[in-house]
């Protein structure tokens, strides 16, 4: 324990010094703490720019998981970040509660990332955290390709079929949850009327039906479906089976992202099925 605390003081004295000497126009050396955080390092700072991504940077449910290939892997453990001399680390919660204030401390910008709750909060997030990495430029280009996104998939007039998103761990997104906001933007109504996150309401789907079912996360192979999951419940298969099904890439919805137009896309799609029937 003593020889490691020595090496991770070593590591900060010799960070501060790297700090101390560092002129505001040195090339900045940006290192990703968690998958998240690795969409907006990927998508607006520059190649060269990138010391290191997070360990799950190239797993399935990282958007830019084909922009990460090549670029080096860490750790999110201060002492392997602090080796590589960063000059920038971006976060949403990556690294642990404790992290930000050991960086600050050995002179490392931290860029923390929010965790938005409605559209107009991922949009926020892109245009803050898109500038800070990339220059508002850049970040107001992909905020107004939202914008235009958005409003070509806006509701038209006619009624809002059900829709019941469904997850391998056997829960359902109601009201306060971004999936909702994802609902709402596509032209659905949210078919779980409990909010926040909650179990599959098999009780009431044995006597009610939603009129599509989305579905997260079900391509994803470390995402198995436990043997005590309501998704293995009859109800739930019978469900799968009977209603139009939205599969939504779990790379949409892992994080508040630009990406998540591409999940109300697909959800827009399925209203227009569900209103076929």
């Amino acid at each position: 324990m003593r020889t490691i605390l020595a090496g991770l003081a070593s590591l900060l004295l010799l960070a501060c010094s790297q700090g101390a000497e560092r002129e505001e126009s040195a090339p900045r050396r940006i290192v990703s703490l968690d998958y998240c955080a690795d969409q907006y390092v990927l998508r607006f700072a520059r190649r060269e720019e990138i010391l290191a991504l997070s360990p799950h940077a190239r797993d399935p449910y990282s958007y830019m998981r084909k922009a990460a290939e090549g670029l080096p892997l860490v750790r999110p453990r201060s002492a392997d970040i602090l080796a590589l001399g960063p000059t920038h680390v971006v976060r949403s919660y990556g690294g642990g509660p404790n992290v930000t204030g050991f960086m600050e401390r050995a002179r490392v910008e931290v860029v923390q990332i929010g965790f938005p709750e409605t559209l107009e909060d991922v949009r926020a997030e892109v245009l803050r955290v898109g500038s800070e990495l990339g220059g508002p430029d850049a970040a107001r280009a992909v905020a107004n390709d939202m914008d235009a996104r958005l409003a070509a998939l806006a509701q038209r007039d006619g009624p809002r079929p059900r829709a019941l998103y469904m997850t391998p761990g056997g829960v359902a997104a109601g009201e306060g949850t971004l999936v909702h906001e994802l609902m709402l933007a596509a032209g659905l109504a949210n078919f779980q009327d409990r909010p926040g996150w909650n179990p599959i309401p098999l009780e009431r789907l044995a006597y009610e039906r939603p009129d599509l079912v989305a579905a997260g996360f079900l391509e994803d192979r470390a995402s198995h479906v436990d043997s005590w999951s309501a998704m293995r419940h009859p109800v739930a298969l019978e469900l799968l089976g009977e209603k139009p099904l939205v599969r939504l890439d779990g790379a949409w919805t892992s994080c508040g992202g630009w990406f998540l137009v591409d999940a109300i896309k697909a959800l827009a799609q399925g209203r227009g099925q569900a209103g076929a029937r």
